[in-house]
């Protein structure tokens, strides 16, 4: 019999066994219910300052305060485009986020759900995912003097965020990467970074503020995992295989923490693998380590999806049994590995969350979202829709599509970009030589969505589309010339 995993309009929350009893700061997080309060803080009576106010003293202006409120006004009612942003920070919390076990409950016999992880294995192609799900997956950052699986040690900021969204429908896996410095407002603690929301309130908390920045998006499950269970993961599937594209090196004396990897292909060790995820150039915010956090995750999907990782399964869930915490049943991730190893290449796509850095910000690193017309992103990662707002349509000539000579031939560049223009992207240009030769052209599609990349591909008459945020940051479209191009 096909075992099917379903996700239910149920609200209730089942949390797992494995999950710690909230503290006093969550003290208003009912685990059972999941109803969010705002009266989170020890004193009730402090109110954290407006948003505007925020926002003033963020941005370190000189003005008068009040005349900082009527612009802001203004500018609010005329940048009507801006809404969607506008509710990422002013509407309610969502009083629904955590799902119930039952709403991603295996249908079958009765009894069948208590099979023993022996008769899992022999059957996991009868899992089946049969609506689509929203896993929100976090990086913790290590707590000082914790014991690695331990729940104190999920307790830290959430290095990496990313929403992961698993759709049966079009058969395919989208993947959101959340920059840890994005701004969003916490209840009664005003606007953070959105990596301070796991160690202010755990994954409720942090499933809270996701789901209101991304228009009340639903969020089924969650996994934490700590940077020991990164490299536990890495080396159970035996390396991943990554392009590094710059000599990195670091060194941190108080945690002793050290970076020292080498330009160029190499087969990443758990422990490598942590230091090229972690790595965080100067002055450069945190869109390039995303970049390689993406690089990373899709080396290790082509690795789980090798025949020879089959049996390696009850060792890959035993270490996540150990160093992930999550609120995904074993049945759950039968259905999910079933699901991931039959995707196809080209249905899996990443991007980033749309924002700025803004250098008037107090803080350079804070990144501010900008979902403006972004409405088919938030229906295709976060499976939400947005009434009355259209989305953003941009014409060729608008496109700008950078061109990096991965062919090792001298001239390439040039004529790419003459050849593009005459076929009406007016905004193509030279962008840094890639270092890592390829024999086919890469069309690497920055904003998420796959179109924008097939018009490239049918303009230039070959090429692979891939959707990932991995190419020029100021682009929307990144070619990468290979040895095909004539």
């Amino acid at each position: 019999m096909v075992k099917q995993v379903e996700r239910k309009d149920n609200q209730d929350t089942d949390w797992s066994e494995n999950q710690e009893a909230p503290s006093n700061s969550e003290q208003s997080l009912n685990y059972g219910t999941v109803n969010y309060s705002d009266n989170t803080t020890a004193n009730p009576g402090r109110r954290a300052p407006s948003i505007p106010s925020q926002l003033h003293q963020r941005l370190g202006l000189s003005m008068p305060r009040w005349l900082f409120w009527i612009l802001s006004i203004a500018v609010g009612m005329t940048l009507s485009g801006l809404m969607v942003s506008a509710l990422a920070l002013w509407t309610p919390l969502w009083s629904s986020v955590g799902n119930s076990d039952d709403e991603l409950q295996l249908s079958g016999k009765e009894g069948e759900k208590t099979q023993l992880p022996a008769d899992l294995w022999s059957n996991i192609s009868q899992y089946k995912l049969i609506r689509p799900m929203n896993i929100l997956v976090m990086g913790i950052e290590p707590v000082p003097g914790t014991v690695d699986g331990s729940p104190e040690s999920f307790a830290g900021k959430s290095d990496t965020m990313l929403l992961i969204r698993l759709n049966p429908e079009d058969k395919s896996m989208r993947v959101l990467s959340i920059p840890r410095d994005t701004m969003i407002s916490i209840p009664e603690k005003g606007l953070n970074k959105v990596s301070q929301a796991n160690a202010q309130g755990g994954p409720v908390l942090s499933n809270r503020v996701i789901s209101r920045t991304l228009n009340n998006a639903p969020i089924d499950r969650y996994i934490r995992i700590s940077t020991s269970g990164l490299r536990q993961l890495v080396d159970q599937l035996g390396g991943v295989e990554v392009f590094v594209p710059q000599a990195m090196n670091y060194k941190d004396t108080s945690t002793r923490f050290s970076i020292n990897l080498v330009k160029g292909w190499q087969n990443l060790n758990g422990e490598q693998a942590e230091q090229f995820a972690r790595f965080r150039e100067t002055n450069s915010g945190d869109l390039p380590r995303v970049q390689r956090q993406q690089a990373l995750l899709m080396a290790m999907r082509e690795k789980l999806s090798s025949p020879t990782v089959v049996t390696r399964l009850p060792q890959l869930i035993r270490v996540m049994r150990k160093y992930f915490d999550t609120n995904l049943k074993l049945e759950e991730m039968m259905a999910l590995v079933n699901f991931s190893s039959n995707l196809e290449r080209d249905n899996f796509q990443m991007t980033i969350l749309p924002g700025i850095f803004s250098r008037l910000s107090a803080d350079p690193n804070s990144y501010w979202i900008d979902l403006t017309g972004q409405v088919k992103l938030l229906n295709d990662y976060a499976g939400v829709g947005i009434a009355g707002m259209r989305p953003l349509v941009r014409p060729l000539p608008n496109l700008k599509v950078a061109i990096q000579n991965a062919s090792n031939k001298p001239g390439v560049t040039e004529k790419v970009i003459n050849t593009l223009k005459q076929k009406g992207f007016a905004k193509a240009y030279a962008s840094t030589d890639w270092s890592d030769t390829q024999r086919e052209t890469q069309i690497i599609v920055q904003r998420g969505d796959r179109e924008l990349g097939e018009q490239v591909q049918k303009a230039l008459g070959l090429g692979h589309v891939e959707v990932a945020a991995t190419g020029d940051l100021e682009s929307d479209i990144t070619i990468r010339v290979g040895k095909d191009w004539k």
